[in-house]
């Protein structure tokens, strides 16, 4: 069926060009039998044999297999659900939770509705577009702070009033690095500020058993709320908010992402406990995913305007200035058999155009080696 182009469909057409000339133009890509060094799996339980046969198992035990259909106010809601947060918040040691369908769902409708018109949420600068986009929801007055400047943060916690709130991630999603929680939970409690920390890349990864960096940290009872997510390290899909009991029913009643949307289905649910069930075995270690870590940063080659930004996450970022240019460096590996991904402009800062590399349990040393090789081989040679 050919569909007759409209008046809108030119303007469409003409942004899009200018976005390819620009070259910030942005494709869907499929890339099969590559070497992954670009998913999110950090623990390699999204293609977990062990996981998905319980999965399946347990599915069929309880009839899993159906839609939730409609959301949680109305038909979504089971008691299954409601026992999978109070085992998540006890897990992630907080009194309450409350299950979003994804990480950005959780964070548009945390942020959107918790400052009122006459509070201040002030948030890092390089914090993910998720909340920034929940911020933009909320009438509430906004500020920005230097990416991890404690001083920074301190001159805007004087300029704000109301309620505030203050975001940050533990583990950044592009730069890698870790925010300074302690500190910046200190300055909270200074000036009676209420800080949220976004978990994401931190799940799985820090902590006893998985817990994150809050828990790592032993900084449970001075965050009043952290946005989990299963779409990383946890290898399938939602988040969870943790808090207060009253958190949780004020989320109920007023975030717009939870109440206006259908529920997760009973396959995810089960897919997020057997997850989490197997973070909790003797048998879990990602040691193995830190050693990975630090032998991907040992002996890393730069020059002039290439660098490896310092991380200690699974997240390694090598600067390579220039859209065209580092996009050009990533289609070069990916033909080496190795998938990374080039992160452009604007997503990330002009002029800190980058590979955003990931790291895995399913990654070995060899591999890790090659990558770093063919790198070199690459910009260097």
């Amino acid at each position: 069926m050919v569909v007759p182009s409209s008046p809108i469909d030119e303007v469409m057409q003409d942004v899009l060009e200018q976005r390819r000339k620009d070259s910030l133009y942005r494709y869907l890509q499929v890339h099969e039998n590559l070497i992954d060094f670009c998913s999110n799996d950090y623990l390699s339980f999204a293609r977990s044999e062990k996981i998905r046969q319980k999965v399946n198992r347990d599915a069929h035990e309880i009839n899993g297999f159906s839609g939730a259909t409609g959301s949680r106010s109305i038909s979504g809601n089971t008691t299954y659900v409601e026992d999978l947060e109070n085992f998540l918040a006890k897990f992630h040691q907080a009194e309450a939770g409350l299950i979003f369908n994804s990480g950005y769902d959780a964070n548009l409708g945390l942020f959107s509705c918790i400052a009122k018109k006459d509070d201040t949420i002030i948030c890092d600068e390089l914090i993910h577009a998720s909340i920034i986009d929940g911020c933009r929801l909320s009438y509430a007055n906004r500020f920005r702070f230097a990416h991890n400047n404690v001083e920074d943060l301190e001159k805007k916690l004087r300029l704000a009033r109301g309620n505030v709130f203050v975001a940050v991630e533990s583990v950044y999603s592009m730069d890698g690095d870790m925010a300074p929680i302690k500190e910046i939970a200190a300055l909270c409690k200074k000036y009676q500020s209420h800080l949220i920390v976004d978990e994401a890349h931190a799940t799985g990864l820090y902590g006893r058993q998985g817990r994150g960096l809050v828990c790592h940290q032993e900084l449970e009872n001075d965050v009043f709320a952290r946005v989990i997510t299963f779409g990383k390290a946890i290898g399938c899909h939602g988040a969870i908010i943790t808090g207060s009991k009253t958190l949780r029913n004020y989320l109920i009643n007023f975030a717009r992402s939870f109440i206006f949307t259908t529920a997760l289905p009973l396959h995810s649910l089960i897919s997020i406990k057997s997850a989490y069930e197997e973070l909790m075995t003797e048998s879990f270690d990602n040691t193995f995913l830190h050693q990975l870590i630090g032998q991907f940063k040992t002996g890393f080659e730069g020059a002039g305007d290439v660098f490896l930004l310092d991380s200690n996450s699974a997240i390694q970022s090598l600067i390579i200035p220039g859209n065209e240019r580092v996009r050009s460096i990533s289609k070069q590996l990916q033909k080496e058999g190795f998938d990374v991904r080039a992160i452009l402009s604007p997503s990330v800062p002009f002029g800190k155009e980058r590979l955003r590399i990931s790291l895995h349990m399913h990654n070995t040393i060899e591999q890790i080696s090659g990558l770093k090789d063919a790198i070199n081989q690459i910009l260097f040679v």
